[in-house]
């Protein structure tokens, strides 16, 4: 990788950072401020073994109360990445990657681990879901980190909940376990292109949340983005029209104006948790 850690950094939030030299020689953090979008593999494949030691990586992450609620399904059988390709008709990639995981949120074993000690477990609420849920992420952001920083290339796949109850069939998860998301993993065919984020005006608060300028920062991201990354198709112009313009905020805006997940939380209720 030859671009500095301040140039990926310029390339990805607009502003040019006074690096400090430790953080500027970091690998690992050129390697993570590079991340980028690729769903497309070489035909290589990537061994058990290495898919197995970058998920005891991952786990090495830190854990709410070191309670280790994430668990990692990896999914090798022909049939069954078959049938979990077959809900993500809008991913193709998942069909094709050469690995394909999928990440979980784990409560059971918390309170199997009540049963076998004889405690009662009396935090049943919304916490009990949110945790797990919590470290499943930290868990997918590290493997990815890990895994991007060999130079494999990574495709997370929230979809993965659109059809919760027959991916929980598939991988037989049993109460108080849940998909959080799937990633795709391979060696890259292309190098991809990097998605800018919002600038760092608008995400990084100091002491106390301000959202003041929100819409000029907006409109400066969804000008910043449309530069390297316009959008090559438009959501439902029929419904909104094709008149407006278009851009990150426009997108975000027609995508969460339609209905998605609905049955989610009937799930996760189903699965045993109480959300209160």
């Amino acid at each position: 990788m030859s671009e500095s850690l301040q140039a990926l950094l310029h390339a990805r939030f607009g502003e040019t950072l006074d690096i400090p030299d430790d953080l500027a020689a970091s690998p690992v953090a050129r390697s993570i401020a590079n991340h980028r979008t690729i769903r497309h593999y070489r035909d290589q494949p990537v061994s058990p073994a290495l898919v197995r030691a970058l998920c005891a990586v991952a786990l090495s992450a830190p854990s709410k109360s070191d309670l280790q609620q994430c668990d990692i399904m990896v999914v090798q059988d022909p049939d069954q990445r078959a049938r979990l390709a077959a809900l993500l008709p809008d991913n193709p990639w998942a069909a094709k990657a050469p690995a394909f995981l999928v990440f979980c949120g784990d409560n059971a074993r918390h309170r199997r681990i009540h049963d076998l000690r004889g405690h009662a477990l009396v935090n049943d609420h919304l916490d009990a879901f949110f945790n797990p849920a919590v470290d499943a992420g930290i868990v997918l952001g590290t493997f990815i980190a890990a895994a991007e920083a060999i130079g494999l290339c990574t495709c997370p796949i929230s979809a993965i909940r659109n059809h919760p109850e027959q991916v929980a069939e598939v991988l037989g998860l049993p109460v108080h376990v849940y998909p959080v998301a799937g990633l795709c993993l391979g060696w890259p065919a292309h190098n991809g292109a990097m998605s800018p984020r919002l600038g760092l005006t608008a995400t990084v608060h100091v002491d106390r949340y301000n959202g003041t300028d929100l819409p000029a920062q907006i409109d400066e991201y969804d000008t910043r983005r449309n530069l390297t990354r316009p959008y090559r198709e438009r959501r439902d112009d029929a419904r909104f029209g094709a008149d407006k313009p278009y851009g990150w905020s426009e997108d975000k805006a027609r995508q969460y104006a339609a209905p998605e997940r609905q049955g989610w939380g009937r799930f996760v209720k189903a699965r045993g948790f109480k959300l209160d």
